[in-house]
């Protein structure tokens, strides 16, 4: 918007409306390029009229009152400028400018309080409100009163909104006389809120959840659908937008959500842009199944939309789904600056749980850095294969029209990835395949521009790392598919550029989802609810296809068929059983996903002879037999290798025999006896009297070795 240097220049707006307020006005920037100020230009007989279509803002309901004034009278001036002032007042918002809220005072404005009364709509409503501006009744013309807008928006110093139907800190006059809600309730009513259920089943379930605490009372059933309303209208009316600047805007929400933030890094000169995200509930999460489970990450989503890829981290909740328990947003994955997020996550786990730790790590993306990993969480380091099967599978179907064609190129890149163990040459493998599908163009186009380049560094990753299993790769494609629907709403690809947008969609509606799904699961609640997230990843649903549904091809076992579950008359195919790369014709496969017949057939493959194994597995015996290759003249790499692998077997065989246990209890007692340390076996047995008397030993004792060390610290200086 250009800056006006004179008031000459600037229309006389007079709207039509009895009552107007500052969104019926156009706003001109007037002053010098160093300090100007939004003004607009109206009648003078029309300011009260403006006064109270400002006061009447929905969101914000107020008063103004008159913070100060001056006059001056007609011929006192003998040279002047366009914007000198006849009259001047300057009108604040009667919720401010003085805060007696919690850590509140009074703004630079005053030094003083004004002794009034009433001066706002609620008692006690002094929240530091900053919204107030200047009219000036015009010295040159009278007619005419010059508005000075200072601050639009009714927020505190910090940003945040004060008071009205946003404010989170009183929803209503009558906030205080609410019944007790505790997190859970409230979490519970914002996430349906959130997730868009009706208002009566969100009130119902409120209503059940207050009454378990304070019984059934009609005016608590009244005071708690009050709450639910007045909550809904807060979470419909509240916007991601804290400041027009999204840099400004990320910083006010970090300063406001200090509890859900555990690492943060304001993008400067030396430093780049770092926000990590972690809410009490899901470091609770993290704490409770990541401790001796695995974490995985699914990295660098939105690398060509966001404007700061995301980075998630997840962990393996009590049905094996991925269940988000961080988010880290940032375009840097250097070494670093890695480190410092991730020693952060780790510390804010440890400060609850000493001893937390994780058995290992997913990674999915074959330049990701390792020695951060391995240098904060030690732990072995997994590689999953879902996001180059994904890129692979959806790309093929994108450019190849032929589908027999693109079963048989899905298969070609499988024996690619398979030869890691098969002693063959990949790059003879990819010569080959390029000439073999030369002819299909568009794909060449794109598998020679982004994969060839980079190919020997995806299969060394997956040499290098052992391979985690189709369950794993199931359930990190589910929370990727999830996090996609979610974030790529067509109504707000206008704001795919703005961080605080991705940030209040991950920690409103994707949070909102998967604590409900927990919550659901776990108090056998919301049964619609609980049976989506059960069948939420392909494992699950594979589960449910009887072994009788599935047909191999005994001869060549180049297919398979899978009866379909709804209608028995249709089937799917599944070309090149048996293997990750199995190409299936269903809905879901050919949207690039991991379906459940493919996870079915291969399920029934592993206990058939004439079916290669799993890569998860080839991976598994190629570091057992590295390590027990170790040379016999080199005994303490041989030692650790035969300890190492001798840990492994029995973990295996501990977890085997938990899984096919129908009786954990006798499990247990067949476990070993471990004793606790001597000093807990032996003073949980002594008798009080005892345990006195050493007590009193004991300070004697100390007392006199007290003394004997300042009695020996005098004598050096002797």
């Amino acid at each position: 918007m250009d800056i006006i240097e004179s008031i000459l220049n600037i229309p006389v707006q007079d709207p039509p409306e009895e009552d107007f307020s500052s969104a019926d006005l156009n706003w001109t920037k007037f002053g010098t390029a160093e300090h100007h100020d939004d003004v607009a230009l109206i009648p003078y007989d029309r300011v009260d009229a403006f006064i109270i279509g400002e006061c009447s803002n929905v969101e914000c309901p107020t008063r103004f009152h008159i913070e100060r004034g001056r006059k001056r009278s007609k011929g006192s001036l003998k040279t002047y400028k366009s914007d000198e002032y006849l009259e001047y007042r300057l009108y604040w918002c009667s919720f401010g400018p003085e805060n007696y809220g919690e850590g509140g005072g009074i703004l630079p404005s005053r030094r003083y309080r004004l002794n009034t009364r009433n001066r706002a709509a609620r008692p006690q409503s002094m929240r530091g409100c900053t919204c107030h501006f200047v009219v000036k009744r015009l010295y040159a013309r009278p007619s005419l009163a010059l508005i000075i807008y200072n601050e639009r928006r009714h927020i505190n110093k910090s940003g945040f909104v004060c008071h009205g139907p946003l404010d989170r800190d009183a929803i209503g006059p009558g906030a205080k006389k609410i019944p007790y809600i505790c997190n859970e309730i409230q979490q519970q009513t914002m996430s349906m809120i959130y997730l868009g259920l009706p208002e009566e089943n969100v009130l119902q379930k409120h209503i059940e959840g207050v009454q378990r605490y304070c019984g059934s009372n009609a005016k608590v059933t009244t005071l708690a659908s009050q709450y639910v309303r007045k909550l809904g209208m807060i979470i419909k009316r509240s916007t991601y937008e804290l400041d027009l600047d999204d840099q400004a805007s990320i910083r006010l929400w970090v300063e406001r959500n200090k509890k859900s933030v555990f690492f943060y890094q304001d993008s400067s000169e030396t430093d780049p842009f770092i926000l990590g995200i972690q809410t009490e509930w899901q470091l609770q999460q993290m704490i409770r199944f990541g401790y001796h489970g695995l974490m995985a990450c699914d990295s660098t989503f939105g690398i060509k939309k966001l404007k700061y890829p995301l980075c998630t981290l997840l962990v393996f909740d009590s049905r094996q789904h991925a269940l988000p328990v961080a988010w880290v947003i940032t375009r840097t994955a250097a070494k670093q600056d890695v480190s410092k997020w991730m020693k952060s996550l780790l510390d804010r786990a440890r400060t609850i749980d000493s001893a937390w730790k994780i058995n290992g790590f997913l990674i999915d993306d074959a330049a990701a850095e390792v020695d951060p990993i391995r240098d904060i969480f030690c732990c072995p380091v997994l590689f999953c294969l879902w996001r180059v099967r994904r890129s692979w599978l959806r790309n093929i179907i994108k450019k190849c029209n032929n589908i027999e064609v693109q079963r048989e190129i899905f298969k070609r890149l499988g024996k690619i990835v398979y030869a890691i163990w098969g002693g063959m040459d990949s790059a003879d493998a990819m010569g080959e395949f390029i000439q073999d599908f030369v002819d299909q163009t568009a794909f060449m186009q794109y598998f020679k521009a982004c994969w060839v380049p980079k190919i020997e560094m995806w299969l060394a990753t997956m040499k290098a790392f052992p391979l985690a299993s189709q369950e794993a790769s199931g359930a990190i494609e589910a929370y990727h598919v999830k996090l996609k629907l979610k974030l790529y709403d067509d109504s707000h690809l206008g704001a795919l550029q703005r961080v605080d947008w991705l940030v209040h969609k991950l920690t409103t509606e994707l949070h909102s989802s998967y604590w409900l799904d927990r919550y659901a699961d776990e108090s056998d609640s919301f049964q619609n609810v609980k049976e989506e997230y059960i069948a939420s990843t392909s494992w699950h649903r594979a589960l449910q296809i009887p072994d009788a549904a599935v047909t191999l091809d005994d001869k060549e076992h180049l297919f398979a068929k899978v009866v379909s579950q709804k209608d028995s008359s249709q089937s799917h195919l599944i070309w090149n059983p048996g293997s990750e790369f199995s190409f299936c014709d269903c809905e879901w496969s050919m949207q690039g996903n991991l379906c459940k017949h493919v996870i079915k057939v291969n399920m029934i493959c592993q206990n058939c002879k004439n079916y290669q194994p799993s890569m998860s597995f080839q991976s598994f015996r190629e570091i057992l037999l590295n390590l027990w290759k170790k040379p016999i003249d080199d005994s303490i790499a041989l030692d650790q290798s035969i300890a190492r692998t001798s840990q492994m077997l029995d973990q295996i065989q501990r977890l085997v025999e938990l899984s096919n246990s129908k009786d954990i209890g006798n499990l247990i007692n067949n476990l070993p006896l471990k004793w606790v340390s001597k000093k807990g076996r032996t003073v949980s047995r002594k008798p009080a009297s005892s345990l006195a008397i050493c007590a009193r030993n004991n300070s004697k004792n100390a007392a006199t070795l007290k003394k004997n060390r300042k009695r020996k610290r005098l004598s050096r200086f002797r």
